[in-house]
């Protein structure tokens, strides 16, 4: 018997979702989410960082996915595999904070300094339109 949140999130998903679910890795869980839509943004609902990019994407029209990592129960394994994928796995800088992380299209933009350095400079926005998040 399961119990838990995973358990009450499981009673919809058919069983071979389910069991596949439980072996992926916590890599392969931010590759799968990243490619799920157009613009992801991995999070900590009380990150101000965090705030300030999903304001930015909203205010620019563009409604990315958001994962709130302290609210996913495996939360701390795609913190860990985040911060490999942003510090290009150097075990020190993966140490470091590394919310808000952001996708686009699938690809890794980085964290908040990536995604303002292209904010600033122009590229982003088609980044975006190339993404199909944005059409203007």
């Amino acid at each position: 018997m399961q119990y838990g949140a995973a358990a009450e999130q499981a009673w919809y998903m058919p069983a071979a979702v389910v069991s596949a679910a439980a072996e992926e890795t916590a890599a392969e869980r931010v590759e799968r989410l990243a490619s799920e839509s157009a613009v992801v943004v991995f999070s900590v609902s009380s990150c101000c960082m965090c705030h300030a990019v999903k304001r930015l994407f909203c205010g620019m029209g563009v409604h990315p996915a958001v994962h709130e990592l302290d609210l996913d129960p495996r939360g701390r394994d795609l913190e860990r595999a985040l911060a490999c994928l942003v510090s290009g796995g150097d075990a020190a800088a993966a140490a470091a904070p590394v919310v808000p992380v952001v996708f686009i299209g699938g690809r890794l933009v980085g964290a908040m300094d990536r995604v303002m350095a292209a904010h600033i400079n122009g590229s982003l926005v088609p980044l975006l339109k190339e993404a199909g998040a944005l059409w203007l």
